[in-house]
């Protein structure tokens, strides 16, 4: 711990000795190298490390957005951080070099209104999205998802049998670019379906039939 504090004071974060806008520019070098750096998405309190305490870091990435105009990646806001994504215009180039197979991480519609309701719902045992959805959800989707890091086990539910819950996960928030549960689509249909824990009635049409207002494209770029 006392390394880690020496480091963190051998940098100078708040660059006085530069004009405004060299110092500025310097915040926004820094930024984007933790991000290059970093395989997950940086929190706002990391990327606090690096830079001035007046520095406004919104401000900063927004600015940081607007200079990588035209380059192959951005800076996406995803899982309470900020990561450098390729664009999502520039998958078929990946796919076609080999980094990226067809198809990979897509969800069909039933997946995907699963993956949402439990995101919408959560902590939800198995048997209330049976109910939800007016059809028994197969424990082998369940595993599937929770393979892949998108969903995991919330706390016991307080009726009898005290069954597992399902919640979805930071990595769910990260593969599909959600900066937050607050981004995920559907909450019109859901919120009608389903007020204050309460069923309002199944909704199995969700799964037999394609809508509007819910995205079931949702991939990995």
């Amino acid at each position: 711990m006392t390394k880690r504090a020496r480091s963190d004071a051998s940098l100078d974060r708040e660059l006085e000795d530069l004009p405004p806008p060299l110092r500025w520019r310097e915040w926004m070098r820094r930024v984007e190298t933790l991000l290059f750096a970093a395989s997950a998405p940086v929190p706002r309190e990391v990327l606090a490390r690096v830079v001035g305490a007046s520095c406004a870091i919104d401000a900063l990435i927004s600015d940081l957005r607007t200079d990588l105009r035209g380059r192959p990646y951005d800076v996406v806001a995803v899982a309470g951080g900020w990561q450098l994504r390729t664009r999502p215009a520039l998958a078929p180039v990946l796919r076609a070099a080999g980094f990226l197979k067809t198809g990979e991480g897509d969800l069909s519609p039933k997946e995907a209104t699963l993956l949402l309701a439990i995101g919408h719902f959560q902590p939800i045992t198995r048997a209330r999205l049976s109910a939800f959805f007016g059809r028994e959800i197969s424990r082998d989707t369940l595993a599937w998802l929770k393979a892949k890091k998108w969903i995991g086990s919330g706390p016991r539910s307080p009726e009898p049998g005290a069954p597992i819950t399902y919640v979805t996960t930071r990595e769910f928030l990260s593969a599909f670019g959600f900066a937050s549960l607050a981004d995920l689509p559907g909450q019109g249909l859901f919120a009608a379906c389903w007020t204050d824990g309460e069923e309002m009635g199944p909704v199995a049409n969700i799964f037999d039939e394609p809508r509007e207002d819910i995205d079931h494209s949702m991939a990995l770029d």
